[in-house]
């Protein structure tokens, strides 16, 4: 990955190839979310800044919206952002989300460090999409611009591009 204006002299995002760390978040004040009980299947791991502002809202909504193809590839997709549980529960229901927004809440970003994906000046996670394969080999990994929505296409062609062991562990 070469820098740009929003990745010179900051830490890279993982990059394909790389065995994706597992991680356990929660998802509501009472459940949380291991990685790992993810395998067998793709997934699309989404860090995004903020729960409530116009980019994050539309993003999310642009993946939700995607959800019969991304499904239809077998693909799980799960959204991370240093926001609270409280905070995660009230945006997927005003926006009528329907995949997990968990919560790398504290100790703050720490699952985004270990992607890669935290902004130290804003105290944030970036905006970075993984695919992750079956059996949790990062497959493709993205970092756009915080003022962008990167949309789907990129994840979209990043699973029609896994081989059927990819896609099945």
């Amino acid at each position: 990955m070469t820098d740009t204006p929003e990745t010179e002299g900051r830490e890279r995002i993982l990059t394909a190839g790389t065995t994706a760390p597992d991680f356990t978040l929660r998802v509501t004040a009472d459940q949380s979310l291991r990685l790992d009980e993810l395998r067998g299947a793709p997934v699309v791991l989404a860090f995004y800044p903020a729960d409530w502002s116009p980019v994050c809202g539309d993003e999310l909504s642009v993946i939700n919206a995607a959800l019969p193809m991304l499904h239809e590839r077998r693909a799980q997709v799960v959204a991370v952002s240093v926001d609270n549980v409280w905070s995660h529960e009230a945006f997927s229901s005003v926006h009528g989300l329907h995949f997990p927004l968990l919560s790398d809440f504290e100790p703050k970003g720490a699952v985004s460090r270990l992607y890669g994906a935290y902004d130290d000046s804003t105290g944030e996670s970036r905006r970075a999409l993984f695919v992750i394969d079956a059996a949790g080999v990062i497959a493709w990994s993205y970092l756009s611009p915080v003022a962008l929505n990167p949309g789907v296409d990129g994840v979209l062609d990043a699973l029609d591009a896994l081989t059927p062991d990819e896609r099945r562990g």
